[in-house]
């Protein structure tokens, strides 16, 4: 079978990202440029920064992408990008610039599903297909599962009815005085502490049935173990270390006793034999290890997307390939989808 190539861009948020990957899977190339220093002193993502921030580099990181691959563009097959879910003019910068490429080389254009492609990460490098399984995302802004019988055909099982899990590292990252991006610096600091210190709720736990999370409430009792309801001017700078870091590790315990408890019960109920872990907190390394000893006690099949690949990229627009062998090509007046869009059939 003759090899054909892609080029995939993802801007979904605050990583401008491009990657070239064959037909086979094989990721060629691939550029990713984070803004976490513009968005530091915020302690999150500024929407508006983020767009222009992609604007300056969609076109540097499309040239280091190409060039490290060796593919010139007459030799592809075709235009990818995510344009949905996500920030609106972040998704628009990488779309526009697909739309351009596609024009200017003739290439058709692919549009793809940033959630469908995280959990699609899973499979990349893989010599069997990683489908059916329940798909499990876990990042910043996502925290859902799905019942994936296939790359393109998803049923929605339950998410996050508030914050995501990533979302509330990050802002339990801001109450402990951490540096941005929250979430691996309270991972860092919970290491230290002692995860049976102090016990936090674990939001909808006990609804066996219920497939959804909930973490506002988690934050909010955070919130009153550093500050006291009294006294909300209180800093946790005024805790010690040890304090610090039993709070930070009783706040990632509870995390991910939910993460892990909805998961299994999703498997219980599709009566799947795979799970596919993807998206930024699927990085953790707690949370790997421990849903790991959970699959494994319960004769689960796990399967998480490699770091390097949980994050943000454009590998995992490998997706397209899925798209272009169906022949399911998008037209040049393709639209964004902003926001929080379930994947549909």
């Amino acid at each position: 079978m003759s090899t054909e190539y892609l080029l995939a861009i993802e801007s979904t948020c605050d990583e401008t990202a491009a990657a070239l990957i064959d037909s086979h899977g094989c990721v060629l190339s691939e550029c990713v440029a984070t803004q976490e220093l513009l968005h530091e002193k915020f302690s999150g993502v500024v929407p508006e920064i983020a767009a222009r921030a992609h604007l300056e580099r969609i076109l540097p990181v499309l040239d280091t992408a190409l060039k490290e691959s060796g593919i010139p563009p007459d030799a592809l097959s075709a235009i990818a990008v995510a344009t949905f879910p996500g920030l609106p003019g972040s998704l628009i910068v990488g779309l526009s610039a697909a739309k351009a490429l596609a024009l200017a080389w003739n290439k058709p254009l692919v549009g793809i599903n940033h959630i469908q492609a995280h959990i699609y990460a899973c499979g990349l490098g893989a010599t069997e297909s990683i489908y059916p399984c329940v798909g499990f995302i876990v990042s910043g802004g996502h925290t859902s599962l799905y019942r994936c019988e296939e790359p393109l055909g998803w049923d929605y099982l339950g998410g996050t009815i508030d914050d995501a899990a990533g979302e509330a590292f990050d802002k339990v990252a801001v109450m402990l005085g951490l540096p941005f991006p929250g979430g691996p610096a309270l991972s860092k600091l919970a290491a230290k502490g002692d995860r049976q210190a102090i016990r936090f709720p674990r939001p909808l736990l006990d609804d066996k049935e219920r497939l959804d999370f909930s973490f506002s409430g988690l934050k909010t009792a955070v919130r009153y173990r550093i500050a006291g309801p009294s006294d909300p001017s209180h800093r946790a700078a005024v805790l010690d270390e040890q304090e610090r870091a039993n709070i930070a590790a009783g706040f990632e315990q509870a995390v991910i006793d939910c993460l892990i408890a909805k998961a299994l019960a999703a498997i219980k109920k599709t009566r799947a034999k795979r799970l596919c872990v993807g998206g930024g907190v699927a990085a953790n390394t707690s949370f790997r290890e421990q849903l790991a000893v959970a699959c494994q006690a319960r004769n689960v099949e796990l399967i998480i997307a490699k770091p390097q690949w949980c994050t943000d990229n454009a590998a995992m627009g490998a997706l397209a390939w899925e798209k272009i062998r169906r022949g399911q090509f998008d037209p040049l007046d393709l639209d964004v989808q902003p926001g929080l869009v379930r994947p549909k059939r």
